[in-house]
């Protein structure tokens, strides 16, 4: 009974959150409200336009209503604030005002202050279905983000993520999940770990968690109906609550300009926060409920600030490379050199960076592909390197990882890095796959030290020759040991955009190689 209930609470669980989003967009061409003063009978009233997010028009028009001034009709229009952010971008009339959820949205739109006071907030949660939070140890403990993402061995965990491209909700939980990763020994591999877990659709029926809006968790809770789970807020300091800018459109006469100066000054004044339940002051203020919902807290919550453009900019590529299917080709040093062993580890360089490529499959999406090879100098006739493992899917190569396991290093074999670069790029490029993150990473203790290979000069020129500005395929370079030459490999990789990673203690390969998958994914 138990299984079954469980899969009905997540079948009708998380879907009226995205309900109410719908209602607000489909709202905001079905419901205008005004709110007009009575005026002497021959005033011909001055109408006031304000475009303002769903969540907040209601307060809003009840605060315009309330002002009574002489001669003037506010009309206040729920907007859904991306849809308004692309409409002031064009032709389309303007308002006089507007209040969006998120000052993230006044930076999309043209021709509109990059800020404004914020007149009410709504922190960003981890929204999770009561049953899971039940047996994460809730309500006999508030839970934290790290509480229910760092939980093993919990059923029912399957979280889902609003798109942070078109949703500031997106955006703050990224900031909250970095701070989730921070900790771990390995932060930047934690984070790629922890955007995969988000990686599910939001509307996906089995979803049990998802970050929202205080307020989205407390209007889908005060709308039960028959089968859905109620929600239950985890709050992270890390993470930007939505702020609700108010901010003045240009154009406006000057009694339009008077009349939304005084309804600016009522809601900064706390009118928006004292007639709207759910709603907090802009610095986050304790709740006025008037019966508490007890699966939020009604304390003051502090939250982070909103991040600057550039950085939001870098967490969106974070999300979108990280959520990207790759094909990806890793080059892998088997030269003499690499059966070194690793002092206080008991293996070779070669065993542990064989380790870290195996444990980093697990990094890339289940359609990603990813091909090994192997170079020193003449592994297979006179070419320098061989294929361990052909272009595959990475749940073939998780079967296949034998294979990788059992390769060896070469006694006293050289290290032929430029010939071996510059085939497996041309052939990457030859492969270059449209809509993946297509990457080619080499892995080397050493610097080349093939005499009858090409030059790094000539290297340099074939790479650059080779690259494609509208076709991307970046070249990781990652150094191992004492040995590695940093500046070499920055050379190398420099002509087709990419980066050099150097791990002096080969022990700490497996966190270079992490942290570099994920820069190189936007993850760093």
């Amino acid at each position: 009974m138990g299984r079954h209930a469980t899969a009905r609470t997540r079948r009708r669980m998380l879907l009226p959150l995205l309900a109410l989003a719908l209602v607000a967009v489909l709202g905001a061409a079905t419901w205008v409200a005004l709110a007009m003063a009575r005026s002497e009978p021959e005033c011909e009233p001055t109408r006031v336009v304000v475009a303002a997010s769903p969540d907040i028009a209601p307060a809003v028009t009840a605060t315009a209503r309330d002002l009574r001034l002489a001669c003037v009709a506010f009309d206040v229009q729920p907007r859904e604030s991306l849809q308004m952010a692309e409409e002031l971008s064009g032709t389309a009339p303007r308002p006089q005002a507007w209040i969006p959820s998120s000052t993230l949205f006044l930076r999309r739109a043209k021709g509109v202050p990059e800020s404004g006071p914020s007149v009410a907030s709504s922190p960003v949660v981890l929204a999770v279905a009561e049953p899971v939070a039940r047996r994460l140890g809730w309500p006999h403990k508030p839970l934290t983000w790290l509480d229910v993402l760092g939980s093993a061995g919990i059923d029912g965990i399957v979280a889902g993520m609003p798109d942070p491209a078109r949703d500031p909700v997106g955006v703050s939980a990224l900031q909250a999940l970095r701070d989730v990763a921070k900790s771990a020994p390995d932060p930047a591999g934690a984070y790629v770990a922890l955007l995969r877990k988000f990686s599910a659709d939001p509307a996906d029926t089995t979803v049990t968690v998802l970050p929202a809006s205080e307020n989205a968790v407390l209007r889908h809770n005060s709308e039960l109906s028959g089968g859905e789970a109620a929600l239950v807020a985890a709050y992270s300091p890390a993470s930007p609550s939505l702020d609700y800018p108010f901010v003045e459109i240009a154009g406006a006469t000057q009694e339009e300009g008077e009349a939304v100066a005084e309804l600016k000054r009522a809601l900064l004044n706390g009118a928006a926060t004292s007639t709207r339940p759910g709603l907090r002051a802009p610095g986050g203020q304790a709740l006025r409920l008037t019966e508490t919902d007890q699966r939020v807290s009604a304390q003051g919550q502090r939250s982070a600030e909103i991040p600057a453009a550039a950085e939001v900019d870098k967490a969106l590529s974070q999300w979108a490379g990280v959520n990207a299917s790759a094909r990806v080709q890793v080059l892998i040093d088997v030269s003499g050199s690499m059966s070194a062993p690793v002092p206080g580890t008991g293996k070779s360089r070669l065993r542990i960076t064989l380790e870290a490529a195996e444990n980093a499959l697990h990094l890339f999406k289940p359609a990603s592909q990813v091909r090994f090879l192997a170079f020193a100098t003449k592994v297979d006739g006179e070419r320098d390197y061989r294929e361990i493992l052909p272009m595959a899917p990475v749940g073939q190569q998780l079967a296949a990882v034998d294979r990788l396991r059992a390769v060896r290093a070469v006694p006293d074999g050289q290290t032929g890095l430029y010939d071996s670069v510059l085939d497996v790029y041309r052939h990457a490029r030859e492969e270059w796959a449209p809509g993946k993150l297509n990457l080619v990473i080499v892995m080397t203790d050493g610097r080349n030290t093939d005499p009858g290979g090409i030059s790094r000069e000539n290297l340099v020129a074939e790479l650059g020759k080779l690259r494609d500005p509208g076709r991307p395929m970046p070249l990781i370079g990652i150094g191992i040991g004492p040995d590695a030459d940093g500046a070499e490999l920055g050379q190398l990789v420099a002509p087709v955009d990419g980066q050099a990673f150097l791990s002096r203690d080969p022990a700490k390969i497996g966190e270079v190689f992490y942290g570099a998958l994920g820069r190189i994914a936007g993850a760093g």
